[in-house]
């Protein structure tokens, strides 16, 4: 609930529906013939390099404190938009790292491990060890966050299975026979 008087706040999918908004308008921009359709572009051009700015300066302020900087950064369109500036002070390798460790709790409870393979040419690829049928829909889930991320990523490939998991089997269980009826044969 907005204050009296203070400015209301788009929700995370207001958000996402202006944005599409946004891109399709831009689209038909692109191409109005003639010059007015190049004045247009170049009015956006402008608007977007003094947000740019305003939002380079915005992330200095926060710089020395630590929990507005946080704050700052675990904003979904805050990163966006510093990502599209070129100006997110933590590497995509990072902000993967921060997404999978706020999925391993959620992860955890499900049985579930996630862990960074490779980042290479825009795409991250990410190990999940999973049980079940529900790894489908878990790997959608890590997509989704990990591209909310690191929304230059082309890709996010999540594959089967753990890099440090190891199939060992103790060697008494190799050579014990099998149980049958509850007594060993």
């Amino acid at each position: 609930m907005t204050e009296p008087g203070s400015p209301q706040r788009l929700s995370d999918k207001d958000i996402g529906d202006a944005l599409t908004r946004l891109n399709d308008l831009l689209e038909e921009v692109e191409q109005i013939p003639g010059p007015v359709g190049e004045i247009a572009v170049d009015a956006v051009s402008a608007l977007a390099r003094v947000y740019g700015e305003a939002l380079a300066r915005a992330i200095g302020h926060v710089a020395g404190n630590r929990a507005a900087r946080e704050a700052f950064l675990n904003d979904e369109l805050l990163g966006h938009l510093l990502v599209l500036h070129e100006l997110h002070p933590e590497s995509v390798d990072r902000r993967v790292s921060r997404a999978i460790t706020k999925l391993s709790g959620p992860l955890d409870d499900q049985g579930a491990r996630l862990e960074l393979a490779a980042i290479e040419d825009g795409v991250a690829t990410l190990r999940l060890a999973a049980h079940g049928c529900g790894s489908a829909g878990i790997a959608d889930v890590v997509r989704e966050a990990v591209l909310a991320a690191a929304p230059e990523l082309s890709e996010v490939r999540v594959v089967s299975g753990a890099a440090h998991d190891t199939a060992f089997v103790p060697l008494e269980k190799l050579m014990s026979r099998p149980v049958t009826d509850g007594a060993r044969t």
